[in-house]
């Protein structure tokens, strides 16, 4: 690309569909950095903080996809694309489509052969930090699609956060980012559940969760410690109980549901938790890695 092309990128239109903080945040984003940004919203009035700040209002969905190359959305979830951009079909031919919205995995895919049957690239993406973070060194984005589209608007993409393009299929990136929020949300049940469990012993909020948050900033480091790159010996489907076996993490989640049942606090958590354990320790395991628990999740082969 030579630097005339290359200019024009950087200073192109982007248009923004979606003005929740996600949106609003993107938006200001790509204006400080100097590109001119034709946002829509469904509600309109969403729209008056971005707009002061130097954004277009576009007066409907085919305007703003009219304005830019790349158009940009942070909705609810897929559905809201169809009923935002059906109208607006007819604009989308030759712009690249990049759906930062959550959703499934197989929804992400049907949504890329729909974007396809109107003539548009399609990039999924799912992003990795709060609103408050995105255009910040902390940020990163989650991509996959064509690469010839990534590229194309790598420079405007990086704007919002440290682009990872996972590969070609539309759906990876979703499943990326549905992955990680399973982590994320059973994490913070997990530290509802121990903080709701100190609290019957008088523990206030403020005292539990520094503690609390201190065992679950270890987690990482513990992983790590026991194998150097971390899943290798999954990969490998080898679990050796030489550190945590099964029957040895399962007894713990004997314990965490019988404290439970006897504090009277709800045990969804817990029992699903302790099912993972008994389902390997039934099917012969118990002397294996913890990591063996992974059989079941996974379901019949």
């Amino acid at each position: 690309m030579n630097e005339q092309n290359r200019t024009t990128r950087q200073n192109s239109t982007v248009t923004v569909i979606g003005l929740g903080p996600m949106g609003q945040a993107m938006t200001r984003t790509l204006l400080t950095a100097g590109h001119p940004v034709t946002v829509w919203n469904r509600t309109v009035s969403r729209a008056d903080g971005v707009v002061s700040d130097g954004a277009t209002l576009a007066a409907t969905p085919s305007e703003a996809v009219e304005a830019s190359d790349v158009v940009i959305l942070s909705l609810t979830d897929y559905q809201a694309m169809y009923d935002i951009l059906d109208g607006a079909t007819e604009s989308l031919a030759g712009r690249t489509l990049v759906n930062l919205s959550s959703d499934t995995p197989d929804r992400t895919r049907e949504a890329a052969t729909w974007a396809a049957g109107h003539g548009a690239a399609f990039l999924a993406g799912g992003v990795m930090v709060p609103a408050p973070m995105v255009g910040t060194e902390a940020a990163h984005v989650y991509y996959s699609g064509r690469d010839e589209a990534m590229e194309r608007h790598l420079t405007t993409l990086t704007l919002l956060g440290t682009p990872k393009h996972l590969g070609e299929d539309p759906g990876l990136a979703q499943m990326m980012y549905q992955a990680q929020l399973a982590v994320f949300l059973t994490t913070l049940s997990g530290l509802m559940h121990a903080t709701a469990m100190l609290g019957t012993a008088g523990m206030k909020a403020k005292e539990a969760l520094p503690e609390l948050l201190s065992s679950a900033d270890s987690i990482g480091d513990i992983l790590r410690a026991g194998e150097e790159t971390p899943g290798t010996a999954l990969d490998a489907g080898e679990h050796p109980g030489d550190l945590s076996t099964v029957t040895m993490m399962g007894a713990t989640s004997d314990h965490i549901v019988e404290t439970s049942t006897s504090l009277g606090l709800d045990l969804a958590l817990p029992l699903a938790v302790q099912a993972h354990y008994r389902r390997a320790i039934r099917d012969g395991h118990g002397g294996d890695n913890w990591t063996r628990i992974i059989d079941s999740i996974r379901g019949p082969r």
